[in-house]
């Protein structure tokens, strides 16, 4: 007998046809002679109606009481697929993040998973139980709710499936599997059937929103083998694994955008010890998340120093910028947005050369501009206008031969 984790996400129990489809899946699952274990978000929107309704009621609420809030949205999504599945013949039972023995630290709003204990869960299944699980949440070890941030219904799955050992966890969402590219920005992307952890992972914290960075991380540490599938079809997914021999074959394995950036270029910095650190020192204590960081080489004493970050934290950035901009006595500040970033990444490139100089003659041949290059072992980004983000993606997709053969 395997058990298997099974996560869906919001737009797979969008609404209640949507539970019933899942429950069916979930039944079907069982039925084969697999214990089963379903871990799920939100109903699409819920969480967002939820964040109103304290907007509403207060403009800087509380990130406990925000918490307490946020949680119930998975709650009513485990009652009502636990309701499905046994109106299907099935017993099933719903357990809270809490209940089901998840235990974080004490950051609200973004917790980190501590310990999962699932006492409760293995008893529910030895008794022959479907075990519904809300995804995204947990509790201290004093009992406060905690939410795991966006994306952490991912997150839940992934540790749960370790610390239950499953024989597989299997994350369906809306989309068949990890493509080349996102298919609505290139028509012609492609869904890999294999993706290592390390290609996931640049992926996701490059702009594809298919898997949260977060649970490709503890998939990684914890050797987690997982599969990404739609749940409104039975074709198989991609499998995001250890990386084999084989892979390397594969230079590039695909493209990943992130629109709404900024940049920030703090000119004339003077060229001391320290001082850039006074500046990032500044970004790191409003909780500002940084992405791309230059740095020209010093000219006359002085620097100039970019970096990049979401759009939304472009506001926060100056404010806590400027003071610092006048005790160093840098000569500006220039912040812009209207910025996107395009990754290729690829655990080939690792053992093959000429992969920046193809991406930037097949981007100057379409005349786009690049404004900053970062990289990696394994991927090149680089900065460029917004409005041009969609024909570089399907430029550097055909350039690579990504497409559909």
């Amino acid at each position: 007998m395997s058990l298997v984790v099974q996560k869906y996400g919001g737009t797979s129990v969008g609404d209640t046809g949507r539970i019933l489809n899942v429950a069916r899946k979930v039944a079907a699952t069982h039925g084969a002679g697999n214990q089963v274990v379903v871990v799920v978000s939100a109903m699409s929107g819920v969480t967002d109606s939820l964040i109103k309704l304290a907007r509403d009621i207060s403009p800087n609420p509380t990130e406990r009481e925000m918490d307490v809030l946020l949680a119930t949205g998975e709650q009513t999504t485990i009652a009502l697929t636990a309701m499905a599945v046994n109106s299907l013949g099935k017993k099933a039972v719903s357990l809270t993040g809490a209940q089901a023995g998840i235990i974080t630290d004490g950051v609200h709003t973004k917790a980190k998973i501590a310990n999962i204990t699932p006492r409760q869960i293995q008893d529910f299944l030895d008794e022959g139980y479907i075990v519904i699980v809300a995804g995204f949440q947990g509790s201290t070890l004093e009992g406060h709710v905690t939410t795991l941030g966006r994306g952490g219904s991912d997150l839940t799955a992934i540790a749960l499936s370790s610390a239950i050992k499953a024989s597989v966890c299997q994350i369906f969402t809306d989309v068949e599997g990890v493509y080349t590219c996102d298919p609505r920005v290139v028509p012609t992307a492609r869904k890999l059937d294999e993706i290592s952890y390390d290609e996931m992972l640049e992926m996701a914290s490059s702009g594809s929103k298919v898997m949260q960075s977060r649970s490709v991380e503890f998939a990684k540490k914890f050797s987690v083998l997982f599969e990404v599938r739609s749940s409104f079809s039975d074709k198989p997914g991609t499998i995001v694994k250890e990386e084999t021999m084989s892979m390397e074959n594969v230079v590039i394995r695909g493209i990943s955008i992130e629109r709404n950036q900024a940049k920030v270029t703090i000119s004339q910095v003077p060229d001391k010890p320290g001082v850039a650190s006074r500046f990032f020192t500044a970004v790191a204590e409003a909780n500002l998340m940084v992405d791309m960081i230059v740095q020209n080489v010093s000219f006359s004493g002085t620097t100039d120093i970019s970096f990049t970050l979401h759009k939304e934290d472009l506001p926060k950035a100056k404010e806590v910028l400027e003071p610092v901009l006048k005790e160093t006595g840098a000569r500006e500040l220039v912040a812009r947005d209207g910025i996107a970033k395009l990754s290729v990444v690829g655990i080939g490139m690792r053992s093959h050369s000429g992969v920046a100089a193809q991406l930037f003659e097949c981007l100057g041949r379409g005349g786009i501009n690049i404004q900053m290059i970062s990289t990696s072992e394994i991927k090149i980004a680089v900065i460029l206008d917004e409005d041009k983000i969609v024909e570089a993606a399907n430029l550097a997709h055909e350039a690579f031969g990504l497409g559909n053969s």
